[in-house]
């Protein structure tokens, strides 16, 4: 992708290797490594995340400065075919929609551009601000995948499963 996306607060342009110290930043901050993690080298992590070859990148702008980053990804089994989204953001900017926006925004993207008729998203099962976000923006939770993901402390933790169709799409 080569273009930026514009929802109505954020926009979502591709990803570049100067976005990698701000990115890294943002990972850096409690609150997202608790999630993402990424070990000690974060700029490392950040530059292996957006070399992902089956995964697209996409930096989250607003006001002119980089927020968060927002990937992608398609299942490519035509009998299984949809996409799933991921996102942080930097705690400054919590609280104000812009999550939704982006998700949102990349979610209609999805759809209409390149086809899915579904989207999934899995935040962390205890992750209540994340699941409204996602739910403002159409996601609707499927179900518990218990014991889905090593947290920090090495222990398992839950994720909750959202999906969203292509009608579902909120404006």
């Amino acid at each position: 992708m080569r273009t930026t996306l514009h929802g109505a607060r954020v926009g979502l342009r591709p990803t570049v290797p100067a976005d990698i110290p701000a990115l890294a930043a943002i990972r850096a901050k409690p609150e997202v490594y608790a999630r993402w993690r990424g070990g000690e080298d974060l700029v490392a992590a950040v530059a292996e995340d957006l070399a992902e070859p089956d995964t697209e990148t996409l930096a989250v702008v607003h006001e002119g400065a980089v927020v968060g980053m927002i990937q992608w990804s398609a299942e490519t089994d035509p009998d299984y075919r949809h996409a799933s989204i991921d996102i942080y953001l930097d705690p400054a900017v919590h609280g104000r929609g812009l999550g939704t926006d982006a998700v949102r925004t990349l979610a209609r993207h999805l759809v209409r551009d390149h086809g899915h008729h579904r989207i999934v998203i899995d935040p962390a099962a205890d992750n209540a601000a994340a699941i409204r976000a996602y739910g403002k923006a159409g996601f609707r939770p499927v179900g518990v995948m218990r014991r889905y993901e090593r947290g920090h402390d090495g222990t398992w933790h839950d994720g909750l499963l959202m999906d969203l169709l292509a009608e579902e799409l909120t404006d």
